[in-house]
């Protein structure tokens, strides 16, 4: 019987949970949280990983670890849909990257995505991890709830 998406999610936390035992690192983290997730939703997922604050060069992100075709290698907040997710620290969906005012395509074959902000424990935004499908319209508000909560689960942002 095929499971549906809330299953898979809920599946993949567990695994994520249980291999990150233990280990403080965070680019093992977010190695295996690409990893796993992208494995995991290998028919939906085209593109999926972290883009990580980098403060040496003003409000900049810098590709983290990730799984797919080539990433940009840095974004400034504010600029594409990354940039304006550090910039306001909410979660976004878009459905048609190429009908977003300001979208920085990495990869012509990107057709929507969802990036979620990534704090640690004292609130401070780590990163942002982005996913993009090649299928217009592929993140909804159940994978938005369910990445948050895995992103909470791995990098303990106080609620």
């Amino acid at each position: 019987m095929a499971k549906n998406r809330a299953e898979i999610y809920e599946q993949v936390e567990a695994q994520i949970v249980a291999v990150l035992e233990g280990e403080s690192d965070r680019i093992a983290q977010m190695a295996t949280v690409c990893c796993l997730l992208s494995e995991a939703f290998i028919d939906r997922y085209y593109w999926t990983g972290f883009y990580l604050v980098d403060k040496s060069k003003g409000d900049e992100l810098v590709v983290g670890p990730y799984q797919g075709t080539l990433g940009c290698l840095r974004i400034a907040f504010g600029r594409g849909v990354c940039g304006e997710v550090a910039a306001n620290g909410e979660t976004m969906i878009v459905e048609d990257v190429h009908a977003h005012a300001g979208h920085i395509a990495c990869d012509h074959r990107t057709n929507s995505e969802i990036v979620v902000p990534v704090y640690d424990t004292k609130n401070h935004l780590i990163a942002v991890f982005d996913v993009d499908s090649t299928y217009k319209a592929a993140f909804d508000a159940s994978d938005q709830m369910h990445l948050e909560k895995i992103l909470r689960a791995v990098f303990g942002k106080a609620e």
